[in-house]
């Protein structure tokens, strides 16, 4: 089932944009580019609902009801819970739809990775596993063995920069940074740091940066790509909606600070 809902749709889509745009250096590259940009406008209405989850969160912390509830339960975790739930439920907030959309972006890099790799197979027992895999309309005797370079790296190899003698990452750090930004941007702000679902946001900010980076660290540099891509649109999507809150790159920025004291 993977196979055919997965790994071959998304390996034949790569192989359709690799074959329109051409068949030389960095046109692979510039094929996950494209193919990036498609997923996120099937993915749109889910990074919809993140926006719109993320909205709600953020009017949820300014609700008096609620900052009550949290004063009169603060040391009663059980029945905070309860309540906290009662009042998702009666406002329509769903906790887990700014999480959602990274959630279902893993069965897309899982399927991505394998879709690299058995594309820019080069044996020959990889380029009949990849005739196998594509689809007849492609005839992929005429674009196999693909062509792997895209600027300076190898989309099917890890990617460093030798900088006197040392191995730098860098697509590694720049899908952390970019992961990290776009994750903070999406955050509503919190005037209670004791709140749950702003204790899960600020710990997914900090864990997905380093899980991503790891991922662009030690799988095949295509993926880095994948990652960049998909992040910088994200930035983009959410900007464009006007609610990119930029003070939480900032140490501290996403805590609301009460308004000054009016002089008499």
């Amino acid at each position: 089932m993977w196979e055919t809902i997965i790994l071959q749709p998304m390996t034949n889509t790569l192989l359709w944009i690799y074959d329109i745009l051409g068949h030389g250096p960095h046109m692979f590259g510039l094929a996950i580019i494209l193919f990036t940009i498609l997923i996120r406008a099937i993915t749109w209405p889910l990074n919809a609902s993140q926006v719109k989850g993320a909205q709600a969160m953020q009017e949820l912390q300014n609700d008096k009801e609620w900052q009550e509830i949290q004063k009169k339960y603060a040391k009663d975790r059980e029945k905070l819970a309860q309540e906290q739930m009662r009042i998702y439920k009666e406002k329509g907030i769903n906790p887990f739809a700014s999480c959602l959309p990274t959630l279902i972006q893993f069965p897309i890099i899982i399927g991505l990775y394998q879709s690299i790799t058995r594309a820019l197979g080069a044996t020959p027992l990889g380029m009949l596993q990849l005739a196998r895999t594509a689809y007849p309309f492609l005839h992929v005797q005429n674009i196999i063995p693909l062509n792997s370079q895209f600027l300076w790296m190898d989309l099917g190899r890890p990617e460093s920069i030798q900088i006197l003698g040392f191995a730098l990452p860098t697509l590694a750090i720049i899908v952390a940074i970019t992961t990290y930004i776009q994750s903070k941007l999406t955050m509503p702000a919190s005037t209670n740091p004791n709140d749950q679902s702003a204790a899960m946001s600020g710990m997914m900010s900090i864990y997905m940066p380093l899980l991503l980076g790891y991922f662009a660290l030690n799988f095949a540099s295509g993926i880095a790509v994948y990652f960049i891509t998909s992040n910088l649109l994200g930035v983009v999507q959410y900007a464009a909606t006007g609610r990119a809150n930029w003070r939480n790159l900032l140490p501290g920025g996403n805590k609301k600070t009460a308004a000054p004291a009016r002089k008499k």
